[in-house]
């Protein structure tokens, strides 16, 4: 295969077309691998560019893949919003029925799952200040509209409460996304024994339960200060 011969895009039109491919074609290799298994050589060879010139677009390979998870997120959000609201049941039902939407809505993304996973140990590294910037604003902002989509479900929460276990959630996803996928070692090591099988975590159940049960406590914190009333 002949050398690349490298065009730079001059209008901001084709800048944004550039990046745009990149980032789609980032998003495909992780249909294929994992976000520790995505190089940035890989990456230029299949958008057919030299690793210098992708560069040009993006700062890093970490710079990349926080663009593709907030896009992700913001995907994944815009599908919630979908959902119907129950509109009848207890708070608890209610509650319920939001971490079941919530944790099988996430185990069908795997590559946000994977995204997410990697966040604070990966991701957040080897990026400006400036890109750092940016991808915090858009985490405050998606945190606030899953916040608004929880009061949907559970108004009783209020915005601290909503806030707080939309938190809650994508805390434990962060968590049970890497726990739940054994290596093949591991994966044998539980095929050996039934009593090690059932030590082997299912990330949709963990998630369902986890959020579940944080809905409740903070529902029950709400209606114990609700009855004790200001402190004198």
């Amino acid at each position: 295969m002949g050398e690349v011969t490298f065009q730079r895009a001059r209008t901001d039109e084709q800048r944004s077309q550039r990046r745009r491919q990149i980032l789609d074609t980032a998003a495909a290799m992780l249909t294929e691998m994992l976000v520790a298994k995505l190089s940035l050589n890989e990456l230029s060879r299949r958008v057919g560019l030299a690793k210098a010139n992708v560069l040009r677009y993006f700062e890093s390979r970490e710079a990349i893949l926080l663009d593709l998870l907030d896009t992700e997120i913001q995907t994944w959000i815009a599908e919630l919003q979908n959902e119907h609201a129950a509109g009848q049941g207890t708070a608890r039902e209610r509650g319920d029925r939001l971490a079941d939407i919530l944790a099988t809505s996430m185990a069908r993304r795997p590559v946000l799952c994977d995204l997410l996973s990697a966040q604070g140990a990966v991701l957040e590294h080897n990026i400006s200040t400036e890109a750092g910037i940016r991808h915090k604003h858009a985490a405050r902002q998606s945190l606030h509209n899953l916040a608004q989509l929880a009061l949907r479900h559970l108004p009783e929460l209020g915005p601290e409460g909503a806030a707080a276990l939309v938190e809650s959630t994508l805390l434990t996803a962060m968590t049970a996304w890497q726990c739940s996928r054994p290596s093949e070692a591991m994966l044998a090591v539980y095929a050996s024994d039934p009593a090690l099988a059932a030590m082997r975590l299912d990330f949709t159940d963990l998630v369902r339960r986890t959020t579940a049960v944080t809905a409740s406590g903070l529902l029950a914190r709400q209606r114990e200060q609700s009855s004790t009333g200001p402190a004198s």
